[in-house]
């Protein structure tokens, strides 16, 4: 008598989690890998528009879970399922979706076409070297090969790309928010960075408020909620000293001036003094807590755009 084998199933892909935060998704995949497989989908061309930047990823564990984004949502679960073929076969594999990509029924909202790199995981400890440079707040780099299907620390890049046949990606540290004032705003902006899960610092006013020059690192904003220049002056001195992407300053055009002439008598320069963003915020003059903080997390988030795009 024949015996009949049924097939085994695939697990099904189920989203664990909807952060999109690179360091979470290398933790999720170390994790992943160290009680079965993994997989680890990046972004590695963007044809026409596309909802995420070249690197992003989605990682996957063997038993079906993934989390990450290479698109607005549209195909990860898509790419879940062909990562999970790839832990099967122990092969990495390249998959094109949206235009040019033979999934007709997987349409990009953008009406552009994506292509995702699929590497299954043989150890971890490229990945941790990203999470601890982070962890220091120190960008990292990982470069990729498909030949070799290998990933690799780096030298981080100024922004993700294909050098010859590999393709080498960036991860910086999250925001840091460096805050001074003891108003309503500042309650507000404080609130709202931490909702939005940045690194928030709060500083009270003075000599009190100085923080430490390695406080404020290249990923850090610096924001002076004051109604007095007195009580910003520490800070902001240590701020225009610092590396520090974003300096913004609470108070009207008329203040500033008064605060670009004191900064001057103080021999500070003029390129200095220009990082200063004041009136502070993305869009103004506001009339409530809730918008200026609105106002000053939306400048941030541009002004970190311009610096490391």
């Amino acid at each position: 008598m024949n015996q009949i084998i049924a097939p085994i199933m695939a697990p099904i892909p189920v989203r664990a989690s909807s952060s999109d935060d690179p360091a979470e998704l290398l933790r999720f995949a170390i994790d992943a890998h160290g009680v079965g497989a993994a997989a680890l989908a990046t972004l590695v061309e963007i044809r026409g528009g596309a909802a995420r930047a070249l690197g992003a990823h989605v990682a996957v564990a063997a038993d079906g879970r993934f989390c990450g984004y290479v698109s607005g949502g549209c195909v990860e679960a898509a790419v879940a399922s062909e990562a999970l073929l790839a832990m099967a076969e122990g092969h990495d594999r390249t998959v094109k979706f949206g235009e040019g990509s033979p999934f007709f029924d997987i349409v990009l909202p953008c009406g552009g076409g994506i292509s995702i790199a699929i590497h299954v995981l043989r150890e971890v400890a490229a990945l941790q070297h990203v999470l601890d440079r982070l962890r220091r707040r120190r960008a990292a780099g990982l470069v990729y090969s498909p030949a070799r299907q290998t990933i690799e620390p780096v030298g981080p890049p100024p922004r993700a790309c294909w050098l010859g046949r590999e393709f080498v990606g960036v991860y910086r540290p999250r925001t840091r928010v460096v805050l001074s004032g003891q108003t309503i705003e500042a309650q507000a902006v404080a609130r709202l960075a931490e909702a939005s899960s940045y690194d928030v610092i709060v500083r009270e006013q003075g000599e009190k408020g100085r923080v430490a020059a390695d406080t404020i690192d290249p990923f850090t904003a610096v924001v002076l909620l004051h109604h007095d220049l007195d009580a910003e002056a520490a800070i902001l001195e240590t701020a225009l000293a610092s590396p520090g992407f974003y300096i913004g300053a609470l108070g009207s055009t008329r203040t500033h001036r008064r605060r670009i002439e004191r900064l001057t008598a103080m021999a500070f320069a003029e390129d200095d003094i220009r990082r200063i963003k004041a009136p502070i915020g993305l869009f103004g003059p506001t009339r409530d807590a809730t918008s200026l903080a609105l106002s000053v997390l939306a400048d941030i988030a541009a002004a970190r755009l311009v610096a490391f795009a």
